[in-house]
């Protein structure tokens, strides 16, 4: 369920109200009763949920190990001509 940030126009308290995507916004202040606007927000970061994601989870064995060059064949000196 989304978090949506409203502003008393009247009062300028601000808070927050868990509510559903189709419910209507709200329109009075729990303070004052005044009129009250709803904010844009910037959003909720991506939650990972899990035991975590690690750099390691994923290394590969031969990426520390220097990469000889390959040694060139006759057919692959005759090609470069």
């Amino acid at each position: 369920m989304p978090t949506y940030d409203y502003k008393c126009n009247s009062c300028g308290h601000q808070f927050e109200a868990f509510q559903s995507i189709t419910a209507e916004p709200l329109s009075e202040c729990p303070v004052c009763g005044g009129k009250v606007e709803r904010l844009i927000g910037g959003g909720n970061g991506l939650i990972f949920k899990g035991s975590g994601f690690y750099i390691t989870d994923y290394k590969r064995g031969n990426r520390d190990k220097k990469q000889e060059p390959k040694e060139t064949t006759k057919k692959d000196a005759s090609k470069k001509d």
